[in-house]
C-alpha cells in the first residue's frame, strides 16, 4: 500500500463522504473535525471504499464487527448503497451507538465482552451467509479510505509538521500516515525542529518499508509485505495506557495481544494492532504516546467547555496528548489534532 491507494480511494468515495472542516484553534494548532463526518466518525470513509471496491455486493449484504463507530459507518454506507447490513457489537458498546445502529436499520447482534469476541462471531456468520466482510481496521481498502482524512489535512492546513491521532486497531493512523505522504502544497514552509520525546512516549523502532507490490482487495498485509509510509509530517499515535496495542507491538517487534479496559474501550478496544497498521506505523515518522483515562476525560470536558465540541472519549484521546503534556510541540511547530468521534451521550460532557 502507498499514497496512490489513498488517492484512488478519494476518487472512489467522492461525493459520498463529507470534507470535514479544519479549525485553527490557536496559532499553528488545528483541529480536524472528523467527528462531524456522516455517522459521527471517520469510519464511513473506509466503509464506502471497501464496499465500492468489491464490485457487485452479495444478496446477503455486508457484515461487520464493531465497538460501535465502525458498525454505524457500515450501516450508514449500506443504507446509502441499498444493501443489508448485519453488525456484531460487544457488550461494552454504548447505548448511544446501539440506538444509532437501530435507527440506521442494521440487523444487530450484541455478543461478547470485548470487540475481538464480537469479531469472531461476525466472521463465523459471514462464512455462513456469504456477506461481504468489512473489517474495522485491517483491510487494505478500509485503511486507504481512512487515509483520505490525511489528504484533507494537508490540503486544508497548507501543510503541518505533526498530526496527532488516536489509535485502536490502527487503521486510521495508518491511513493518515499514507495519506500525508504525498507532496506538500506549501513548499515554502520550514518544518519546526522536532521536540525531544517526552516522558511516556516511545520513538518507533525500525525504518519505513520499501515500496513494493499492491495489496490484494479485501486482504490484510501479510508480515513482510511491502507498505510505504513515505515522507511527510510526524505522526503522534496516541493510545490509552489501558489499551496500548501499538505501543506494545513496537516494544515486541510484532503485534501482540493486550488487555482491554478503560473509558475509550468501546471505540479503541482492539486487543491487537492490525497487521497493516503495524507495517505502516513501524516508521521513523511515527511516535507512540500513551495517555491516562483521566487525561482523556479531561480532554473531552475541555473540548466541550472551550470549543463546544462534543467528543466521545476516543474522539478526545488525541487532544489528551497535548493537554496533558504527553506530547509537547516545539515552538513554531504546526500541529493537526484529529478529533475522530462524536457518538456520545451529551449529558456526560460536564462533571
Amino acid at each position: 500500500m502507498d499514497y496512490s491507494d489513498v488517492l484512488a480511494a478519494a476518487s472512489r468515495i467522492d461525493g459520498l463522504v463529507l470534507r470535514t472542516p479544519v479549525l485553527e484553534v490557536s496559532p499553528g494548532v488545528f483541529f480536524k473535525l472528523e467527528l462531524l463526518q456522516h455517522s459521527g466518525s471517520f469510519k464511513v470513509r473506509g466503509a464506502f471504499n471497501r464496499m465500492l471496491s468489491a464490485g457487485e455486493l452479495p444478496p446477503s449484504g455486508v457484515i461487520a464487527a464493531s465497538g460501535g463507530n465502525h458498525g454505524l459507518a457500515v450501516a450508514y454506507a449500506a443504507r446509502v448503497l441499498g444493501v443489508r447490513a448485519e453488525i456484531f457489537v460487544p457488550e461494552v458498546t454504548s447505548p448511544v451507538k446501539v440506538a444509532g445502529l437501530e435507527a440506521l436499520g442494521a440487523h444487530i447482534t450484541q455478543t461478547g465482552a470485548i470487540y475481538s469476541e464480537a469479531a469472531e462471531a461476525a466472521a463465523k456468520r459471514a462464512a455462513e451467509t456469504g456477506a461481504l466482510a468489512v473489517h474495522a481496521y485491517d483491510q487494505a481498502e478500509v485503511v486507504a479510505g481512512q487515509g483520505t482524512t490525511g489528504l484533507e489535512i494537508v490540503e486544508q492546513t497548507g501543510g503541518v509538521d505533526t498530526v496527532v491521532v488516536a489509535v485502536g486497531g490502527g487503521g486510521f493512523a495508518a491511513g493518515i500516515t499514507l495519506g500525508t505522504s504525498g507532496p506538500s502544497p506549501s513548499p515554502g514552509h520550514t518544518p519546526a525542529t522536532p521536540p525531544t520525546p517526552t516522558p511516556g512516549s516511545a520513538p518507533v523502532p525500525g525504518s519505513a518499508v520499501a515500496p513494493g507490490s499492491a495489496v490484494a482487495p479485501g486482504s490484510a498485509v501479510a508480515p513482510g509485505s511491502a507498505v510505504t509510509a513515505g515522507s511527510g509530517p510526524r505522526i503522534i499515535a496516541v493510545e490509552p495506557e489501558r489499551i496500548p496495542t501499538l505501543h506494545e507491538a513496537l516494544r515486541a517487534g510484532h503485534p501482540v495481544p493486550v488487555e482491554v479496559s478503560g473509558v475509550a474501550a468501546d471505540a479503541l478496544g482492539a486487543t491487537k494492532i492490525g497487521t497493516i497498521a503495524f507495517e505502516v506505523l513501524s516508521s521513523p515518522r511515527v511516535e507512540s504516546v500513551l495517555v491516562t483515562d483521566e487525561a482523556i476525560v479531561e480532554a473531552r470536558r475541555t473540548l466541550w467547555a472551550r470549543h463546544r465540541v462534543a467528543a466521545e472519549p476516543a474522539g478526545a484521546t488525541a487532544y489528551a496528548a497535548l493537554l496533558s503534556g504527553a506530547y509537547t510541540p516545539a515552538p513554531g511547530e504546526r500541529v493537526a489534532v484529529v478529533l475522530c468521534g462524536s457518538n456520545t451521550d451529551p449529558s456526560t460532557l460536564t462533571p
